[in-house]
This record gives structure tokens, C-alpha cells and sequence, in this order.
């Protein structure tokens, strides 16, 4: 990877390539993190849909813990997207080259932080299983909104639902039989382009998917390390492009 493709995956000067492919790793990042969720506290921590219907579900039965399980879940998500937020405006002000870089930064250090916690999980119950729970919902909240902005809300990468809607759409004008018509903005034409890029989104889910479960079987909690690895990879030149300017302002 060249210093100038490393650069533009995370660096403020945005084009369509760069967010394609930055969408495509942080999807492949995301799916490999469930996979870890999964083998850690036995659900799936990247989506809120799930987390809400169980919520109500729980509220009725009167479980009145899971209901505030799945609360803490939905809030440390929310946190998650708001602490991205506050990231990038921080440093959005401050005229800063890393602002969508910072918060990858801070998801490869959370990423660390859920393998030590958990190579402590087993057997262990009570607060550190929610605690888990939380984390990782944090970390999932913080990811999706660094692609939301950088994309301009065009891509998500934490759940599939929204990318399987929009593909749908686009298939329904693949096939869409245009009869004779008179207007030509009348006629439906798919934007094959934007199927691509959502179709490589989910395939790059749920390639992350089996690697992180793969890995997680065969490494254990060791695997946040190559995933924490990649997102340093992709996020470290405009943290240093920024270092190397603030240097150079102390030095002058």
C-alpha cells in the first residue's frame, strides 16, 4: 500500500474511489467483529434492530434486566456514533488531517481492549458480559458514523438490512421493462455502479464474517490484533501528516 493510497482511504480529500474502499475494508472489519461478538456473549452486537425488538420483547415478558441489558446496548451505540461526531468536529476546527482517521484510532484500541476482556470472558458472569456487550456496541456505533459522514450517509457498513433494501431497489430497475416512453425522464435505469458498490459491501461482510469466526475458533481473542492492525494500517498517515505539521509549527 502506497503512502498516497494510505493517505486518501482516510485523509480529508475525499473521492468515490477512497470512500468505496474504505467502506468495503470497514465492512470486512465489521463482519469479522460480530463474528468475535458472537463467540463472546452469544449475540450479534453490529445492528440496533435486533437489540430494540428484544428490548420490547423482554419489556413484555417483564425480564426487566435484559430490557436494560439491551438498553445499555442501544446507548453505547448512540455514544459511539455522538463520540465519532464530536471527533471529526473536533478536529474538523482545528483544521486537522485526521479527522475521519481518529476515530478508526480509537476503534483499534477498543478492538484490543475487547480481546483482553475477552480472554477473561469464560465462565465469568455478571457485570463484564454486558459490560462486553456494550463495548463492542460502542464500537460498532463509532465505525458506522465515520463511514456515514465521510460518504455523506451514501454507505453503511455495520448492518446489512439498509445495503440488501438498496440493492433490491436497483435490481427492481435492472428489471424493469421500459415500453414505449414518450418522456426521457420517465424511463427507470439502475445505477449499476452504486449495485457494485453495495453488493462488494455485503460480500465484504460476510467475508469478514468467516475470517473473524475462523480466526476467533483458531486464535481466540488474539485475533483483534491483525483487525486492530488493519485499521491502524488505513488510519495512521494523516494521524502522522498531522504530527509532522504540529512539529513543524513548534519548531518555526
Amino acid at each position: 500500500m502506497s503512502i498516497g493510497y494510505a493517505r486518501g482511504l482516510a485523509g480529508i480529500d475525499r473521492t468515490d474511489r477512497s470512500n468505496r474502499h474504505l467502506g468495503w475494508t470497514l465492512a470486512f472489519i465489521a463482519g469479522a467483529t460480530n463474528a468475535g461478538a458472537f463467540l463472546a456473549v452469544k449475540q450479534y452486537t453490529s445492528h440496533m434492530t435486533g437489540v430494540v425488538s428484544a428490548m420490547a420483547d423482554n419489556l413484555v415478558l417483564g425480564d426487566y434486566r435484559l430490557v436494560l441489558n439491551a438498553l445499555g446496548a442501544l446507548l453505547s451505540f448512540l455514544l459511539g456514533a455522538m463520540t465519532t461526531a464530536i471527533l471529526v468536529n473536533f478536529a474538523k476546527r482545528r483544521h486537522l488531517k485526521s479527522q475521519f482517521a481518529l476515530p478508526l484510532l480509537l476503534e483499534a484500541a477498543l478492538l484490543l481492549l475487547f480481546g483482553v476482556i475477552g480472554a477473561q470472558l469464560h465462565g465469568v458472569q455478571g457485570l463484564i458480559v454486558p459490560g462486553t456487550v456494550a463495548l463492542l456496541c460502542f464500537i460498532m456505533g463509532l465505525q458506522n458514523a465515520v463511514i456515514t459522514k465521510v460518504s455523506n450517509s451514501v454507505i453503511r457498513t455495520t448492518h446489512v438490512t439498509g445495503l440488501i433494501t438498496d440493492m433490491g431497489i436497483e435490481l427492481g430497475k435492472l428489471v424493469y421493462w421500459n415500453r414505449t416512453v414518450a418522456d426521457p425522464a420517465l424511463r427507470v435505469v439502475a445505477d449499476r455502479d452504486r449495485l457494485l458498490v453495495l453488493s462488494l459491501l455485503v460480500v465484504a461482510f460476510f467475508v469478514g464474517g468467516i475470517v473473524g469466526a475462523l480466526g476467533f475458533e483458531r486464535l481466540g481473542y488474539a485475533m483483534t490484533v491483525p483487525l486492530a492492525f488493519v485499521l491502524v494500517i488505513v488510519a495512521a498517515v494523516p494521524a502522522v501528516d498531522d504530527i509532522k505539521d504540529y512539529w513543524a509549527r513548534s519548531s518555526a
